[in-house]
């Protein structure tokens, strides 16, 4: 038997070829796969945004400018959003 385990964590890079995908069909799927949470990181918009799966729909914070992301799976994680968007 094989039992697969989703992962913790997923992130999407934002294109204007898959904002639409990135942003509302990608929740969907990764609600179903159980995946705690997601990050979409967008340079277009320049922010990220964290979504974190709770009783089954994903509650979005999103961190712009020097705001540092803040991750409940990765509670010591402090990161300014520029450092995700322009390594």
């Amino acid at each position: 038997m094989n039992h697969r385990r989703s992962p913790l964590l997923v992130v999407e890079v934002v294109s204007e070829s898959t904002k639409s995908t990135d942003y509302r069909a990608k929740r969907a799927e990764y609600s179903v796969l159980d995946i705690p949470e997601y990050w979409i990181c967008d340079p277009l918009k320049e922010r990220v945004t964290v979504c974190t799966l709770l009783e089954g729909w994903y509650e979005a914070a999103e961190f712009a400018e020097e705001n540092p992301i803040e991750s409940t799976l990765f509670s010591e994680l402090r990161v300014p959003n520029r450092q995700i968007l322009n390594p």
